[in-house]
């Protein structure tokens, strides 16, 4: 009788000391495992910041080596073994790149700026007025109207040239400012980007808006266009830098010197060391610089605009 109750006390324990021990084990396997996760992980952590360095690398290095051959000597430029940085910094090759023939950068800059500015703006109230009729107006065939618009955005943009050059050699606009500012006002991206954004705006406030007796013009600016100033600002700098880098058309259509654009201007001018009579390919890249620069300011400081534009105009809803 002693003996069963020695047992039944034991019993307990025993089983006690077993689910103990189990349970020591089970967090030892799940040590185990948790350890070859973050050890997974980590791995996965550094080999995706190494490939994410190396195309660091790849894109960042044609811009170093614009800048620090814009800072050599012709003779270095020239050397059978390229060196990764000046032996002697020459900052005089960004004043001749203002004095290289046929390169007026001044005039080329205000050329460009007006052309900017002035496309930017009418491109800006045309995209307005075009995304807010698609977006809240009804009126007849307005979802087959968009739907060809959008299906242009699938025609090649070198037919484009070839026709606009017809319409606009009609209308006698070569080597004018006008022919580089109206062909290309309306933009079938920009009305779907802002179009998708107009549309996340709740249908209640345009119609308590028209309850009031508010008009739909005055809608669009107090209410629409300040909800949407993200995508404008998005839309703006996006039809800067368009305007900047433009060589084909302009080349096509205004290459005299009074409508010339930076571009254009840049790869039509002879960088031609006197001295030497050899291209001066380090004044050349200065020039580049000096080109790139304002673009990659404004990259720089308004890409955060850019990236929120876009995002808050691809969700809608």
């Amino acid at each position: 009788m002693t003996d069963n109750i020695n047992e039944k006390e034991i019993a307990p324990e025993s089983q006690e000391g077993i689910a103990t021990e189990s349970k020591v084990m089970k967090k030892r396997d799940v040590d185990k495992v948790s350890k070859k996760q973050v050890a997974v992980k980590v791995l996965v952590q550094i080999g995706l910041y190494t490939f994410l360095v190396i195309m660091a690398l790849i894109v960042l290095f044609p811009f170093y080596w614009m800048i620090i051959s814009s800072l050599k000597s012709l003779e270095e430029y020239n050397a059978a073994v390229p060196t990764l940085w000046p032996q002697q910094f020459k900052w005089s090759n960004y004043s001749a790149a203002f004095d290289a023939d046929g390169l007026n950068l001044g005039r080329l800059f205000l050329n460009t700026c007006i052309v900017g500015i002035v496309s930017t703006l009418l491109s800006l109230v045309v995209t307005v007025l075009a995304a807010y009729a698609f977006a809240r107006l009804e009126f007849k065939g307005k979802n087959i109207m968009f739907a060809a618009l959008l299906a242009t955005m699938m025609i090649p943009g070198e037919l484009f040239t070839i026709t606009n050059y017809l319409t606009v050699s009609a209308f006698q606009w070569k080597n004018t400012f006008t022919v580089l500012i109206v062909p290309f006002l309306v933009s079938v991206f920009y009305i779907y980007l802002l179009r998708q954004n107009f549309l996340q705006i709740p249908n209640e406030l345009y119609l308590a808006a028209k309850v009031d007796g508010t008009s739909d013009l005055k809608y669009l600016w107090k209410v629409m266009i300040p909800l949407s100033a993200p995508t404008l600002i998005s839309i703006t700098i996006l039809k800067m830098m368009g305007a900047w880098n433009s060589y084909i058309w302009p080349r096509l259509v205004a290459n005299d010197m009074a409508h010339r654009l930076i571009t254009v201007g840049l790869r039509g001018a002879t960088f031609t060391d006197p001295l030497t009579n050899m291209t001066d390919y380090p004044a050349q890249m200065a020039a580049v610089v000096i080109v790139t620069i304002p673009l990659l300011l404004v990259f720089l400081f308004f890409r955060k605009y850019i990236m929120r534009g876009v995002s808050r105009s691809g969700i809608k809803g």
